[in-house]
């Protein structure tokens, strides 16, 4: 799906996301759209670090939905767990800003609804 139909809406605030999976998606795109002010929004008030600063050099590539658990419209908790792919520069080459290194992070997450707004809570990695 492109980004302007999926998650384009949700980090613009132009709607707010469905699903737990939904919001995971989106707080997805934003890591890779360096949108930190979409994150802490998004994370709910028990959890939410004061501020949040991005690695500029990490390029996210790909995610992977691996499981959900509840999180639908009629839910209030949510799990998603999801393996999400990267690069890096390189340590053992920093002269050449080509030479990148592949990560990955996985991580299965709690997501919370109130007032009917989903916000990630936390995750195990």
């Amino acid at each position: 799906m492109p980004f302007g139909a999926c998650c384009g809406p949700l980090l613009s605030c132009d709607k707010a996301a469905s699903t737990a999976e939904q919001l995971m998606r989106s707080r997805y795109s934003a890591f890779a759209t360096g949108a930190a002010g979409y994150l802490l929004n998004t994370w709910h008030p028990t959890t939410r670090p004061a501020s949040l600063d991005l690695d500029e050099d990490i390029e996210w590539s790909r995610l992977i939905i691996n499981d959900v658990v509840a999180g639908s419209l009629f839910d209030d908790h949510g799990v998603v767990e999801f393996t999400a792919l990267y690069t890096y520069p390189d340590p053992d080459n920093p002269a050449e800003p080509a030479a990148r290194r592949r990560g990955r992070q996985h991580e299965r997450s709690t997501f919370r609804r109130e007032n009917k707004r989903w916000y990630y809570v936390d995750g195990i990695l």
